[in-house]
């Protein structure tokens, strides 16, 4: 399925965050992994292996992460 945005050579402006990103942004928030997991409907296992890199974070749950914590306009 070439015409999937994350398969092929094209790739979109959204990317995965980094681990540390995430990790930044949380802790800029002052948030648990809890915390953060139940801001944006995910639980703490997810955030979890997002901030240890075993699971990519979704760039949307990403940004929304973000525009609720008040760090993106």
């Amino acid at each position: 399925m070439t015409n999937h945005p994350n398969r092929g050579a094209a790739q979109t402006a959204a990317a995965n965050p980094s681990p540390e990103s995430i990790l930044q942004a949380r802790e800029a928030a002052g948030l648990s992994q809890s915390e953060a997991g139940a801001l944006i409907y995910s639980g703490l296992r997810s955030w979890q292996h997002w901030e240890w890199g075993t699971r990519r974070m979704h760039p949307g749950l990403f940004e929304l992460f973000l525009k609720k914590t008040g760090q993106m306009s």
